[in-house]
């Protein structure tokens, strides 16, 4: 994890763009050369990505995933979930895998990608994040342990004026000893789909809800417990980042973390209780 800065293969990829218009063809050309070199036509695992509405950010969370250095064959899979500006022109132009999903929602587009995809292992990446070269096998490492059924990674804020990478480091050493309680009875109040993975077997046995449901993520991990283990995967340097718009929307960082110090206290106490039948809706932050 980094405290002070950003990681710096962040810093190459952020593409300083506002619309599709702006990207030269140059940046469609390196990355779809390292997509044409990284991708298999007969995959081991297929990375799902839902996309609403991101058609700059999907270039960089691509960009990313184009540098992947892994011994597992994988697909890349792009769900345009409805998007209103042109995230399906940006798509057309990636070599990767394109779907349409009408009906808004993690929930449904991520079920449409597991559907038509090749792999026996799912990824779930989110369109706004970026992927260290190292994420596939890290992810997979854990995810191919005996009686494993669902992973998910850690992950880490992109510092941003007003939020210092310091600051948010301090904020994401909290979450992951949050997320160690967590693991004990609940471990599906840590899967988050911008990292997780799991047997599409069993998804598919289980399903995404299909409605605009926040926290489908969680909810298919509760459904794949049935199954087998639940695993974290705590490797730092296998990190999914992100930027700090979930936190901007409560304010400023003292006010986000505040928030989020008191959300946990509320429920501290469920961490130790065993998973209750009643918990068929899973909200994720």
């Amino acid at each position: 994890m980094r405290i002070f800065t950003n990681p710096s293969w962040i810093n190459e990829l952020k593409f300083d763009y506002e619309t599709l218009d702006q990207v030269p063809a140059q940046v469609f050309d390196t990355i779809n050369r390292n997509l044409d070199r990284v991708q298999s036509e007969r995959p081991l695992v297929s990375i799902l990505i839902s996309a609403w509405n991101e058609e700059i950010n999907i270039i960089r969370c691509i960009a990313s995933l184009a540098a992947i250095k892994t011994q597992y064959p994988f697909e890349i899979i792009v769900i345009n979930n409805n998007s209103k500006d042109r995230t399906q022109e940006t798509i057309d132009r990636l070599h990767v895998k394109s779907l349409f999903e009408a009906k808004q929602g993690c929930g449904p587009a991520r079920q449409t990608g597991q559907e038509n995809a090749s792999g026996d292992y799912i990824l779930l990446a989110d369109a706004d994040c970026y992927y260290p070269s190292c994420w596939v096998d890290e992810m997979m490492k854990v995810l191919t342990q005996p009686e494993v059924v669902c992973v998910y990674g850690r992950y880490s804020f992109i510092s941003e004026p007003g939020f210092p990478r310091w600051k948010l480091y301090v904020l994401e050493c909290l979450k992951d000893v949050i997320a160690e309680f967590r693991q004990l009875k609940r471990p599906y109040y840590n899967a988050y789909g911008l990292s997780m993975g799991y047997v599409k077997e069993l998804g598919l046995k289980v399903g995404f809800i299909k409605t605009s449901f926040w926290g489908d993520d969680g909810q298919l991990c509760l459904g794949l417990m049935q199954y087998g283990k639940i695993k974290q995967v705590r490797s730092n340097k296998a990190r999914a980042w992100t930027g700090p718009r979930t936190l901007q929307r409560t304010g400023n960082f003292s006010q986000a973390l505040q928030a989020r110090i008191i959300k946990e206290i509320k429920r501290f106490k469920n961490n130790f209780n065993s998973r209750l039948p009643k918990d068929i809706r899973i909200t994720n932050e």
